[in-house]
């Protein structure tokens, strides 16, 4: 119960703190984020391919915790394969000044229920499966809001997932 309060603490923190924007190379931290994550379990061989000169205009505190949270969560959901492998790049934005994804090739998740995944506390896979407390989507969603973007998914049963979120043009450009 103390874990699932420190977690609700944490959303209600992001929601409220004050932005510092200021120029982040998205790429450069996806790749630190990444040998972070090897040197946790250095015997799990994944392919990590990160786009380098990611730019953005974010608070660098706060866009760290949404890349953190989707490379733990491919780390995580490909855990099962062999052959892993993890991509973070920038897409076309469209009317926004950056759109990056994290894309995997892990468990995957039936999109029929894509709507969940942002909730606190919603899972898609048992605990049993893949550990958590079901609260890094929704920081990722709140933080990817507060800076006047959005967040989705698209994924298969068995394909893996491609977590996609865009910065606004006035708050990132």
């Amino acid at each position: 119960m103390g874990q699932l309060i420190d977690y609700l603490l944490q959303l209600s923190r992001i929601t409220r703190a004050e932005l510092h924007l200021q120029p982040v190379d998205l790429g450069v931290e996806a790749a630190q984020i990444a040998e972070e994550i090897r040197r946790r379990e250095p015997l799990r061989d994944v392919c990590f391919t990160i786009q380098k000169q990611v730019q953005a205009r974010a608070d660098r505190r706060l866009i760290l915790t949404v890349l953190q949270n989707l490379l733990d969560n491919a780390w995580k959901f490909t855990s099962g394969r062999d052959d892993a492998s993890i991509e973070f790049g920038a897409a076309p934005s469209g009317d926004a000044a950056v759109c990056c994804y994290v894309r995997d090739n892990g468990a995957g998740f039936d999109p029929a229920y894509a709507d969940k995944l942002f909730q606190p506390f919603q899972r898609l896979h048992t605990a049993r499966e893949f550990p958590g407390a079901g609260t890094g989507l929704a920081s990722v969603r709140q933080i990817v809001e507060r800076h006047g973007g959005h967040v989705w998914a698209e994924s298969a049963v068995g394909a893996g997932a491609t977590f996609y979120f865009t910065l606004d043009e006035k708050e990132s450009a």
